[in-house]
């Protein structure tokens, strides 16, 4: 049996006759809301042949499903339907790794939030090294909003660097750095402290490259020593003890949608 056409942009589907008009729902939108990847990568998924939907190989990321009745798979292992959506924030020390397993042994975040049923991702990374605040979630839409480059969600850093940070250091930051042939920008660049030997900075950057801190810095000739996020967008990591997680409130959530450029 088909699957249900999908309705033009920007319009719903139900299910016609029964209790509640179900809503019907795209496929790559239920796999990102189960916590399976983000929509982009169900996209790809789907568009791989690795998505079955009762059985039957679905090609069309918008194709329509029934979330409540449809059995969907993918490599052959069963989707469960999401639960409740949560996000988290955790206060990462440092000596663990932002991935849900590591195939060198080392300490995953998963450790440290490993009394949580539900199956949740990191929300972009930090270094092994790095400390600070880290979202957790097991929403895809707003893990995909809050990284996508498109709306540029500002995180700021504490930073120690070697050596007595310059002006003109200062300057060639906010003025960008030139990483992989384009530019990498610091929005903004404020001493916090400075000694002969070390500099500590607060530093907000709206990309998240691979070791964009580390390396805008040492371009400038002030390595890093150490890196801890304060802030991702909205939200500040604020009290939150090392090692220690807490459940964001509807409030904090509406925040981040708002960030991530979500209209709900």
């Amino acid at each position: 049996m088909p699957l249900p056409k999908a309705p033009e942009k920007n319009q719903s589907a139900k299910v016609q006759g029964e209790p509640g008009d179900r809503v019907l729902e795209r496929l790559h939108k239920f796999l990102a809301r189960a916590g399976i990847c983000s929509r982009r990568q169900a996209e790809k998924l789907i568009e791989a042949g690795r998505v079955r939907v009762d059985g039957q190989a679905v090609a069309t990321p918008g194709a329509l499903i029934d979330p409540e009745k449809a059995e969907i798979t993918v490599d052959g292992k069963k989707v469960a339907r999401p639960g409740r959506r949560r996000t988290l924030m955790l206060h990462k020390p440092a000596g663990y790794v932002t991935t849900m397993a590591d195939p060198q042994g080392r300490r995953t975040i998963t450790e440290l939030v490993s009394s949580q049923a539900e199956r949740l991702f990191p929300i972009g990374r930090l270094d092994y090294d790095a400390t600070g605040l880290l979202l957790l979630t097991n929403d895809g839409e707003l893990a995909q909003g809050l990284m996508h480059p498109r709306f540029k969600v500002p995180k700021t850093y504490r930073v120690t660097v070697v050596g007595q940070f310059s002006p003109e250091a200062r300057q060639r930051l906010q003025a960008g750095i030139d990483l992989d042939g384009r530019p990498a920008v610091a929005e903004k660049v404020r001493v916090l402290k400075t000694t002969p030997d070390r500099s500590v900075l607060e530093l907000t950057i709206r990309e998240g490259r691979y070791h964009q801190v580390k390396r805008m810095c040492a371009q400038v000739g002030h390595p890093v020593l150490k890196l801890k996020r304060l802030a991702y967008g909205p939200l500040h990591l604020g009290r939150l003890p090392s090692g220690a997680w807490r459940e964001l409130d509807p409030a904090e959530v509406q925040l981040l949608k708002q960030a991530a450029g979500l209209s709900r």
